[in-house]
């Protein structure tokens, strides 16, 4: 995320509530495995926190002025709290390294969600949960669903070694016999073939895969699913490409019978990079040129818009168009939230026409 610290968008300040933020309280923080830490979030009134279902993921805005994506993997039926987990990435640029080495319990963040945007139409059988390293978050909270459900379901965990998996005991307790589950570390145990894996499991057409991991595991999932081992597919990418990215939204491939977002790029887009103008809504007019995005032109401006992925696939920087038609470019919105044309995301989607009245 390259959200600068000006006055209009400092954590605390009444522009983040404004756009949906409000602060909890960092209560407790817990070591999950090496180089995973927990972070318990309550209300610091004790109040309860927002509704959310398995898939959901939050905004967090840190005081150094990160800000990033990560899934909720507790109880939603518990208010009273949520949880998140986050890697310790190499190459952090402030935000895992915040988390692991400034947090401390009763700091204070400023949060905005839940979101999610892991979500589709699933076939009507067994669910294979597929995660890869930090990628079980989102996941966890959706196998305990199914439990409760009485649905089938069984887990693939990978992982370079049983040291850095998290949340293995809480797996256990969730699969006491464990004839659902399979941990697999590459360390002692060598790369997963998962394309064999697959094939060995033989999953029947009404079946589906929800995956989330780094983009390797993913991309051999749609190789996969091209090959017709995996019949839906929904997933969600924390894209190691984006040092310190949480998890990112994800969604659907396409043509898989599962509706999300990802892989949708093109949809109702019209291709025109024209130059357009984008008015804020207290009269200031700025250029977009036709090799640039609306936040490339808002930042060269000096106005500040909170951002994250710049792909079009977090929903960070969604933003409300009060007059003209956004030509949709991200991977989140809905086919009939583009045509209402009452919010676009601003790292990648353009105008059709040539002015944009945005409630920046």
């Amino acid at each position: 995320m390259t959200l600068q610290a000006t006055d209009a968008a400092k954590p605390g300040t009444p522009t983040l509530a404004a756009k949906g933020f409000f602060q909890l309280a960092a209560s407790e923080l817990r070591t999950e495995a090496d180089g995973v830490v927990s972070v318990i979030l309550k209300d610091p009134d004790g109040g309860a926190l927002p509704v959310w279902e398995p898939g959901a993921h939050v905004d967090v805005l840190f005081s150094n002025g990160m800000l990033r994506q990560y899934s909720l993997c507790s109880e939603p039926a518990d208010r009273s709290a949520w949880r998140i987990a986050v890697l310790r990435e190499q190459t952090s640029r402030g935000g895992s390294s915040f988390v692991h080495e400034v947090l401390r319990a009763g700091d204070v963040l400023d949060v905005r969600g839940p979101k999610n945007n892991f979500r589709g139409t699933a076939g009507s059988g067994e669910k294979l949960f597929v995660a890869g390293g930090i990628g079980i978050t989102p996941l966890l909270p959706m196998i305990r669903a199914a439990i409760r459900a009485g649905e089938p379901w069984r887990l693939l965990y990978l992982g370079s070694n049983l040291r850095s998996m998290a949340f293995l005991d809480e797996i256990a307790g969730l699969d006491p016999v464990g004839h659902r589950t399979r941990i697999h570390a590459k360390e002692g145990s060598g790369a997963l073939d998962l394309a064999g894996y697959l094939r060995s499991e033989g999953l029947a057409a009404d079946s589906t895969v929800y995956a989330c991991g780094p983009p390797r595991l993913l991309s051999e999932l749609r190789l996969a699913h091209e090959a017709g081992l995996v019949p839906q597919l929904l997933f969600e990418d924390f894209g190691q490409d984006e040092p310190d990215a949480g998890t990112r939204p994800g969604g659907a491939v396409p043509g898989s019978g599962a509706q999300g977002g990802s892989g949708q790029e093109s949809r109702n887009t019209s291709g025109d990079n024209s130059p357009f103008v984008v008015e804020t809504a207290d009269g200031m007019e700025i250029d977009v040129a036709e090799n640039e995005t609306i936040l490339d032109a808002l930042q060269r401006s000096g106005v500040p818009a909170l951002n994250s992925c710049r792909k079009g696939t977090c929903g960070t920087c969604e933003t409300v168009v009060l007059d003209g038609i956004p030509d949709h470019r991200d991977e989140i919105l809905s086919d009939e939230e583009r045509a209402s044309n009452e919010t676009m995301m601003i790292c990648v989607s353009r105008c059709r026409g040539e002015r944009l009245v945005l409630e920046l």
